[in-house]
């Protein structure tokens, strides 16, 4: 399935029988990450309309400047677009690589102006209209048509764009500091489910945590001496794609904090620093994918954008 097919059909697809032990398989050839800010991210403060004047007019706070020679000011991506300069050294290299591009204008139909009935309605990928089954999410279905489909949430819970008749891992990666079950525990456990359906299911999700552990350990060894922290989204994006790498070719992870009425901050202030912090994972997943990051497409949405009018209270 070539990748413009994959992305103009990913709402789409058909519901399909159950899949066995595909949630286990090695990850190999293309992968997708979906990377959903929940709260609907500012997108013309990350994706600044540089030539309307009346932005600037209704924006006279919170407004990025348009491109020039001062720091502040938005980084040019064409004529009528510009970059927030928060993303300096980590998004916009991308872009100017070829291997980032913006979608503006693009969403869902659904009116409600309800966070939750709009992010249900991405995740299930499902008409509006009629009848919907909140136990098929868009990316389970996607597993389910996929050859050779290893797919794995990066939550605590298992999304809603990942319900459905294929088995998903998941695992939270965000504030992983000690595992809670300790060996005898994990041996105990193991023991429990010898023999059954679920045996490979719960090796899997132990070799999975272990990894990730290793990981923090080695990370956390090197922060004296000039690694990469492993606060907010960065360290997660890491993590996630060494997993991604090794074993898993479809991943979800969410990223909150974005629903900015109050102070939101232009240039600089709250949510140039969220914006900081995601351009930072993006760029810390490429960079960690390696080679394989050729052939990986990650995904990022919200539910919808803002006010293009800021409010009373310097947010939108």
């Amino acid at each position: 399935m070539k990748r413009r097919h994959l992305l103009k059909s990913l709402g789409t697809l058909p519901l399909v029988a159950g899949a066995g032990q595909l949630w286990a398989a090695p990850a190999a050839g293309s992968r997708l990450l979906l990377v959903f800010l929940r709260g609907a991210y500012d997108c013309c403060s990350l994706l600044v309309p540089v030539s309307s004047s009346f932005y600037y007019e209704v924006r006279p706070d919170i407004a990025v400047p348009r491109p020039g020679a001062d720091a502040s000011a938005a980084l040019p991506l064409d004529a009528d677009w510009g970059l927030h300069p928060v993303l300096r050294d980590s998004v916009y290299p991308l872009f100017q690589r070829g291997e980032l591009a913006f979608v503006p204008f693009a969403g869902a139909d659904d009116t409600s102006r309800s966070h939750f009935e709009t992010q249900d309605s991405i995740e299930m990928g499902q008409p509006l209209t009629g009848p919907r089954d909140y136990h098929s999410g868009f990316l389970d279905r996607l597993a389910g048509v996929v050859n050779g489909a290893a797919p794995m949430a990066f939550t605590a819970q298992i999304p809603l764009s990942m319900q459905g008749r294929v088995q998903v891992a998941n695992m939270a990666l965000n504030r992983v500091a000690r595992s809670n079950v300790d060996p005898r525990q994990s041996r105990l456990i193991a023991s429990m489910y010898h023999g059954t359906a679920l045996a490979s299911r719960v090796d899997e999700g132990f070799s999975t945590r272990d990894q990730v552990m290793q990981d923090l350990q080695t990370e956390m060894q090197a922060a004296g001496r000039g690694a990469v922290s492993t606060r907010g989204f960065g360290g997660e994006a890491r993590r996630i794609a060494r997993l991604m790498v090794d074993r898993y070719n479809i991943g979800f992870v969410d990223v909150g904090g974005w629903d900015t009425h109050v102070n939101q901050g232009g240039v600089q202030g709250y949510l140039a620093n969220r914006l900081d912090e995601l351009g930072q994972g993006l760029a810390a997943f490429a960079q960690e994918m390696g080679p394989a990051w050729r052939s990986t497409t990650v995904v990022v949405i919200s539910e919808f954008g803002r006010t293009f009018r800021q409010n009373g209270n310097h947010g939108t």
